[in-house]
């Protein structure tokens, strides 16, 4: 597989939301920020391949070989995400960029070691769970945030937007992976959620509330 196509692979994936899905070659393009006929050109590629199931003004999912594909990518990005922040001091919003890049890298045996020396991580520093070798992985119960009752709390485990200007905000308001969160108010008209974190209260927009990824704890 190209790069290129191997990006592809993976945004299927993503698009499909890790499930066998058939999505639009427009959303594809969406997501791949190019035309829809180039989207067009590269699952019909990818068909001929036997990575993908493309079928004319319906879509395209991936195949079992596809998936495949898919996870062994998530895989290598989320553990040199791990790698990045862990062993380098790379912070949360810095690492998908460079992790984009080091997730094509073809030795199974680096990528190994390099779970083994991370001492097998189960998340990346985003809260999203790292496929096992095998493709297996848990799928966390969580709700958003914004989902959440009042006099409810929930310890943070994930992110839904990983992009570096909402990373940034979390760390600007002291909000990290690992933190209980008590809702303790919603304001009817914007949505806007104010939240207890160690005995801090913050009030929060309505984006920042659907962003937030909780496990609920009581």
């Amino acid at each position: 597989m190209t790069l290129s196509e191997e990006d592809y692979i993976k945004a299927i994936y993503h698009l499909g939301k890790g499930e066998n899905t058939t999505v639009s070659t427009n959303a594809v393009a969406e997501q791949m920020d190019t035309k829809p006929s180039s989207v067009t050109d590269m699952v019909k590629k990818l068909s001929e391949k036997g990575v993908a199931n493309y079928k004319p003004y319906k879509g395209v999912s991936l195949t079992e070989y596809g998936q495949k594909i898919a996870l062994s990518l998530v895989r290598k990005h989320r553990l040199w995400e791990v790698f990045l922040v862990e062993k380098l001091d790379f912070s949360w919003d810095e690492v998908h960029e460079v992790a984009e890049q080091l997730e094509h890298i073809k030795s199974e045996k680096l990528v190994d070691q390099l779970d083994k020396h991370l001492g097998f991580p189960q998340v990346d520093p985003h809260g999203d769970p790292i496929p096992s070798k095998k493709g297996e992985f848990k799928k966390a119960i969580k709700k958003l945030l914004n989902e959440v009752p009042i006099g409810k709390s929930g310890i943070c485990v994930g992110v839904k937007d990983s992009s570096p200007p909402f990373l940034k905000f979390l760390d600007k308001n002291k909000i990290a992976l690992g933190d209980t969160i008590l809702v303790l108010d919603k304001e009817e008209f914007d949505g806007s959620i104010d939240i207890q974190i160690k005995e801090r209260t913050i009030h929060i927009s309505s984006q920042i509330a659907t962003n937030l990824y909780l496990k609920i704890t009581e």
